[in-house]
């Protein structure tokens, strides 16, 4: 069953934006930046608060995972139209689903490139302190490092795929990508010539 929004399962389409620098689920994009901003700020400042590594291991983890759910559950369908997510059959097989709202008017373009931005970012900065942490040979911090590039991970790759849609992967969205540009500036070459 499908809705007008473009999703199954009964999503509401919500109204169309009008004025595209207009946020329409500050709840929502102040729960995608809170939580992540929140599990990064504990990270580095925790050795100044607590000597506990247990007690910021346990903070970290939880407002890690309060990220993970937010935007795997909420975020990503209301910020950008998207989401996934995983069921297991009868049969006990895992079947992957990625979807994407048809009707884009619904999406505020500021959202979505605040969704995009922070979704790229963070697991760069995590990754930057993966190296620190191994490197600097902190291993119990490099074990919250991975934690956090994992889930920061499967919601850059599940959103990914939902963007690309099912049919294309990785290699051939970016091979589209480069054709279109290499098009693009091949005709604007093309007309710059004429013209002179």
């Amino acid at each position: 069953m499908e809705d007008g929004g473009g999703f199954s399962r009964g999503f509401s389409p919500g109204q169309p934006t009008t004025n595209s620098n207009f946020i329409r689920h500050p709840c929502a994009v102040a729960s995608h930046l809170f939580f992540r901003v929140l599990a990064l700020v504990v990270y580095l400042l925790c050795g100044w608060f607590s000597e506990s590594f247990i007690g910021s291991f346990v903070v970290i983890i939880i407002l890690l995972s309060l990220d993970f759910w937010a935007v795997k559950n909420v975020t990503g369908r209301l910020l950008v139209g998207l989401r996934w997510w995983n069921y297991v059959d009868e049969q006990g097989l895992s079947h992957w689903v990625y979807e994407a709202r048809r009707d884009l008017s619904l999406v505020s373009p500021v959202e979505a490139r605040l969704f995009w931005t922070t979704l790229f970012l963070f697991p760069l900065l995590w990754l930057i302190f993966f190296f620190v942490s191994l490197f600097s040979l902190k291993f119990k911090w490099f074990v919250v490092v991975c934690i956090a590039i994992a889930l920061n991970g499967a919601n850059l790759y599940g959103y990914i795929k939902c963007k690309l849609g099912k049919k294309q992967t990785l290699g051939n969205a970016a091979t589209s990508f480069f054709q279109q540009n290499v098009l693009k500036s091949v005709s604007k070459l093309e007309f710059r010539l004429r013209i002179s």
